[in-house]
């Protein structure tokens, strides 16, 4: 008859358990209007986004990607001095391949720039969120064989 006693009290100490579990769950106090409202701005920035070769929105990157098929030139070192629902400004560096003899074994080089962005957009992914729309890349010393000064191009959505 212990055995049975035994039995019985752990049972009724895990169904114990599990309802109060279940009790704190269901009686959680629901999430805030403001608490809502925070989450949602985060998810859906107020500021444009720039979207990158795998269509995430990013803010302020320190690197992206220009060439995504191949990734023959890209920016990196990017330290943003501006940054608002118009435009973005930044100093960094376009990393380029000479693809000589050809890409695969080609050498990078580095060449400082500065990088706009501008005509934000809505994002065709998430319309709710802004893009920018175009970059522009002004060489401040030597530029690839080609290059002008100042390179416009449109960014993907």
């Amino acid at each position: 008859m212990r055995k049975n006693t035994v039995g019985t009290a752990v049972t009724l100490c895990a169904a114990a358990l599990l309802t109060a579990g279940l009790g704190t769950a269901s009686a959680a106090p629901a999430t805030s209007p403001a608490a809502a409202h925070g989450a949602q701005a985060q998810r859906q920035p107020r500021q444009p986004v720039l979207v990158d070769c795998a269509f995430q929105p990013q803010a302020r990157p320190d690197a992206f990607i220009l060439a995504c098929g191949d990734g023959n030139s890209r920016l990196a070192s990017l330290h943003w001095q501006h940054w608002d629902g118009r435009t973005a400004v930044a100093r960094g560096v376009n990393l380029v391949n000479d693809c000589k003899p050809y890409c695969a074994a080609g050498k990078f080089h580095s060449y400082p720039v500065v990088v706009r962005l501008a005509h934000p957009e809505p994002w065709k992914k998430r319309p709710q969120v802004r893009q920018f729309t175009q970059l522009s890349l002004t060489f401040t010393g030597a530029r690839p064989a080609g290059y002008d000064r100042v390179v416009t191009l449109p960014l993907w959505s």
